[in-house]
């Protein structure tokens, strides 16, 4: 990762990342309503209501709680540059994991019961996909012999390829950082959910608008992630690249509209079995290839 490329990483992202996720989530809804037999908002209402909380009077519970949710937007926002710049994955996955922690410190502040349930979901969450961010970031090392982001791009074959199983676990998880059902557990962005809001009860105004804003940034980073399987030193790369990531999103925007959602102990339990067969069948994979190559 160059100081170029990092520079116009911060620039492109920063732009150009909430547009393109208030794009995605204004298909989500639009997809959703579709899937439930409704006609649905227009593709840019998630704008529309985002501006509509900016414009409110904010009245946070304490002093702190947007200022942690500032600093979650700000290292959603590091995470993404460092990504898209082809920077060290490590990284990337340390960086975001710092921005969910502020949330979850932002929901903690406002000392509500609803809030507080809400952040311990989230904690839950965390703990389900993590392990398998973290041997994502593994198994990428041993395919590339590297952590750097940039080197896809001077592979001859897709990561796919060789990480067929890691990337099947990292759809499974995605699930649950994409916030859909069957796995939003500490807050979900339909109301049929619950009477309360989850970790963000007690935010509203610029704070609510500010953690909508972080999810646009995070949905398009993501979708960066599914990219990354997808990507080789070809031209042919950039229509596989595209029609990967839209078949993906729709497929978790139909999941999400299929499947009720689950106890935090099968979430939980699934993922990490999950996460534990795939990986390590495909370590054993990565071994037997380096061995016979």
């Amino acid at each position: 990762m160059t100081i170029i490329s990092f520079a116009v990483a911060l620039v492109g992202f920063v732009i150009f990342a909430p547009v393109l996720g208030c794009l995605l989530a204004g298909v989500d809804r639009i997809v959703s309503a579709r899937l439930q037999g409704r006609v649905g908002p227009v593709l840019l209402q998630p704008y529309y209501d985002v501006r509509k909380l900016l414009a409110k009077e904010n009245r946070s519970v304490n002093g702190y709680q947007e200022f942690y949710i500032v600093l979650s937007l700000a290292f959603a926002i590091l995470s993404g540059v460092f990504f898209f710049a082809g920077g060290n994955f490590l990284l990337v996955l340390f960086v975001l994991t710092l921005s969910s922690l502020f949330f979850i410190i932002a929901a903690y502040s406002a000392r509500s019961p609803y809030a507080d349930a809400g952040a311990q979901r989230e904690i839950i969450q965390i703990a389900s996909y993590e392990p398998m961010t973290i041997l994502l970031c593994v198994t990428f090392f041993m395919a590339t012999n590297t952590f750097n982001v940039s080197e896809v791009f001077n592979r001859d074959l897709p990561l796919v390829a060789t990480l067929p199983l890691v990337f099947a676990a990292f759809l499974f998880i995605l699930t649950i950082k994409l916030r859909k059902s069957p796995f939003d557990l500490s807050y979900s962005h339909h109301a049929h959910q619950e009477l309360v809001k989850g970790i963000t009860t007690e935010m509203s105004g610029r704070t609510l608008a500010l953690v909508e804003i972080t999810h646009w940034y995070e949905s398009i980073l993501f979708m960066g992630w599914v990219a990354l399987f997808f990507i080789w030193n070809t031209m042919l790369a950039i229509p596989v690249v595209i029609i990967a990531v839209l078949l993906i999103y729709f497929l978790e925007v139909f999941i999400d509209n299929t499947f009720a959602r689950v106890k935090w102990q099968a979430m939980l339990f699934w993922s990490w079995t999950v996460t534990i067969i795939c990986c390590l069948l495909n370590i054993i994979y990565l071994i037997v290839l380096g061995y016979l190559g």
